[in-house]
């Protein structure tokens, strides 16, 4: 006899439910009952469906997530199946299970090029990073300097919101309800070329980046630093690149200073750029990549930590065991969901299409810059931001107020009524930020483009008070925050 089937709630239940019981990501829950905003209710190709049959472009790939859009469901959900019905779950405590090792296995193929042949698995990219923290901490201790207890990070970076990672986001307001913080922390400028006075010349900017990252290790004490982490391609405040030879010199710094270095790839790993590990690319070959969302694309929560076979050896060769653990670590539902995954992008070229088409997209971004209001375009691979200025200029920035009609009145509503889910956010200058499913083809990546650029020009004449266009309902496509200063991850 099967099971029952579930009737699908009807939209003003699940409204309701929503508006009662849950207690949202970094959303003002008041803000969310006024606005009714939308429930998702379907995902087909690289679009998802709300309750009144509205479809919209899932052009952040579900926070960074879904990567290969919302088609292989079925697919996915019969390795799921096969999993529940072999074994639903053993802890990975002492024991070990057919779908974390052979998990584990093909990370490692994938890792092997930055010499990293072990994994240990977490829920989500926040306790990867308060993983590779600890495992930081402990590693020195073995290795005699326990006192190693700061960390570095940059500003404007979102490493998580647990209370070790938390220390390492260099957000002020999603720090500022919990300080003191667990770690002291003492942060860097990020990458922004755009925003720094060396920013016009690549070397320079690299030069003065390393020496203020140097300075910062020298005042903190050499010998008290345990770790500095930081994104190859910097998410919060909008897609940051790295200038030529910054990795290598984080790198070098390390070394000399006995620091433990961490790329932090919760968004940047499994293709979001083209590369299996965005770290490939920057020849910065870190000691720990932290990893989450694309190793699932968005199909069920799995996060790690993968590491040299330095940083594993004291914990692998007997006599000292890395104290952490999480109960669903390696669970067997998500590490065969990851392993089903990681075999979809390797066999449908799911890489290959993003280096493809990077080109393509890339120019379309660039030709946006027609319109007074983008000052900056910035990103690789199918990662991607715009920062929208007053002056283009004198790249005069936009005031709180300013910033907040721009993207949660103006922008929000034109995406909404032309069918685009991007992310508008302030958490440093307003960007619009853009990150496509990995599967996208160029069509989907023109509609885009056109989408874009049509909502950035309506916004640019309603700020010099021209009408942009007719009436619009507002809306909710853009992730954003209710509070203009917090963004979610």
């Amino acid at each position: 006899m099967g099971a029952p089937q579930r009737q699908p709630a009807a939209a003003s239940d699940t409204r309701r439910q929503a508006r009662d019981h849950l207690l949202l990501n970094f959303t003002d829950m008041g803000e969310y009952a006024d606005a009714g905003s939308k429930i998702i209710v379907r995902g087909e190709g690289c679009d998802v469906i709300d309750d009144g049959g509205r479809r919209f472009i899932d052009g952040i790939s579900g926070l960074f997530c879904s990567n290969l859009g919302h088609s292989y469901g079925a697919e996915i959900g019969e390795a799921a199946a096969e999993q529940l019905a072999i074994l639903p779950f053993t802890p990975t405590w002492y024991l070990a299970h057919p779908s974390a090792a052979r998990l584990g296995a093909r990370l490692a193929a994938h890792a092997a090029p930055l010499g990293m042949q072990r994994v240990f698995f977490t829920n989500s990219g926040g306790e990867a990073v308060e993983s590779a923290w600890k495992l930081v901490r402990q590693w020195h201790a073995v290795n005699g300097e326990p006192q190693r207890t700061k960390a570095i990070a940059r500003r404007l970076a979102y490493h998580g919101t647990s209370m070790g990672a938390l220390s390492f986001t260099g957000l002020p307001d999603c720090r500022a309800p919990f300080e003191p913080m667990a770690v002291p922390t003492t942060f860097l400028s990020n990458t922004n070329a755009y925003r720094h006075p060396a920013g016009h010349d690549p070397a320079a900017l690299t030069r003065a980046l390393l020496v203020e990252a140097e300075d910062a290790i020298i005042l903190a004490g050499p010998d008290q630093v345990a770790m500095l982490i930081a994104e190859p391609v910097q998410n919060s405040g909008g897609a940051f690149v790295p200038p030529p030879g910054y990795w290598a010199g984080l790198r070098s710094l390390c070394d000399r200073y006995g620091i433990i270095l961490v790329a932090d790839e919760t968004i940047t790993a499994f293709g979001r750029v083209g590369e299996w590990f965005a770290s490939s690319l920057f020849d910065g070959r870190p000691d720990i990549i932290t990893f989450a969302k694309g190793v699932t694309a968005g199909h069920a929560p799995l996060g790690g930590v993968l590491m040299t076979e330095r940083m594993a050896e004291p914990f692998v060769t007997g006599g000292e065991t890395y104290m952490h653990g999480l109960t669903y670590s390696g669970h067997p539902l998500t590490t065969a969901i990851a392993d089903r995954v990681l075999e979809i992008y390797e066999r449908d070229n799911v890489l290959g299409n993003v280096r493809e088409l990077a080109p393509r997209f890339a120019a379309g971004l660039e030709e946006l810059r027609r319109i007074p209001l983008v000052g900056d375009v910035r990103g690789m691979g199918f990662f991607w931001a715009l920062e929208l200025v007053k002056d283009r200029e004198t790249k005069q920035l936009f005031d709180a107020d300013e910033a907040d009609w721009l993207l949660r009145k103006e922008l929000s509503r034109h995406m909404d009524e032309l069918g685009l889910l991007c992310r508008l956010d302030d958490r440093g200058e307003p960007v619009i930020q853009l990150s496509p499913p990995l599967v996208s083809d160029a069509a989907l990546l023109d509609r885009i483009l056109n989408i874009v650029g049509t909502a950035t020009e309506r916004a640019w004449r309603a700020w010099n008070g021209a009408p942009s266009a007719a009436p619009l309902p507002m809306g909710s496509s853009a992730l954003r925050s209710a509070n203009p200063h917090v963004g979610a991850a």
